[in-house]
């Protein structure tokens, strides 16, 4: 990954490793509240809603290369069942690790003169600037790689009835009865029979009545 643009010291998900100072081995703890940026999570099946609260806690430490973050966050995610459709709510924990690099810094923590941020070794590497490194990143991914991928309202949910959509939780005898095709033809010559009958037997009534009214 080319050098991070120009960071904001302002945004809630950028530190400052300032404190560390470049020492190896040193550490610093944060825990810190932030509201979830937009599209925090899989976006159309379940993610963190924007603005809500998601609890960080930190621990960076200093090693030769850069900063090494490791966290934990977690908020409340929403989303839809995947099998009944219903709203649904889920407790969200998620952990990550990752390397923030000096820019004048190769992997092995050696000093660079002119660090070349176009080179195919740096795509993969986030970089810190000014001291500065924006969290966004590794926090979507690790919230995406925590969520279902098809989350349910609970485990055994039934879902929905396939032919008229109810919901099968809600009525656990839900059933419709079944009708061989085979015979569907025959039950609508029936009653087409029965229909015809009903006809004939109305204009005998009624042949039957204009006779006793002469």
């Amino acid at each position: 990954m080319a050098l991070n643009a120009r960071l904001d010291h302002r945004n809630p998900l950028v530190f400052d490793t300032h404190e560390l100072g470049r020492r190896p081995g040193a550490q610093q703890r944060l825990t810190r509240s932030v509201d979830a940026p937009k599209e925090l999570g899989i976006k159309g099946v379940v993610g963190v809603p924007e603005g809500a609260p998601v609890e960080l806690e930190l621990r960076l430490e200093s090693v030769m290369e850069g900063v090494l973050v490791t966290g934990t966050a977690r908020a409340d995610a929403k989303g839809e069942c995947v099998r009944c459709l219903e709203p649904l709510e889920l407790e969200l924990e998620a952990d990550f690790q990752e390397m923030f690099s000096y820019p004048d810094a190769d992997e092995r923590g050696r000093v660079i003169a002119e660090p070349d941020s176009d080179a195919e070794d740096d795509e993969d590497r986030l970089f810190l600037e000014d001291g500065l490194f924006d969290l966004e990143p590794v926090l979507r991914d690790a919230v995406v790689l925590a969520l279902p991928m098809q989350p349910v309202c609970q485990d055994d949910c039934p879902g929905l009835c396939s032919e008229c959509g109810a919901r099968l939780a809600d009525d656990p005898d839900h059933h419709h009865d079944a009708v061989d095709i085979r015979w569907a033809a025959l039950q609508g010559l029936a009653g087409s029979l029965e229909d015809g009958e009903k006809d004939e037997m109305s204009g005998a009534e009624s042949g039957v009545d204009e006779k006793q009214e002469k």
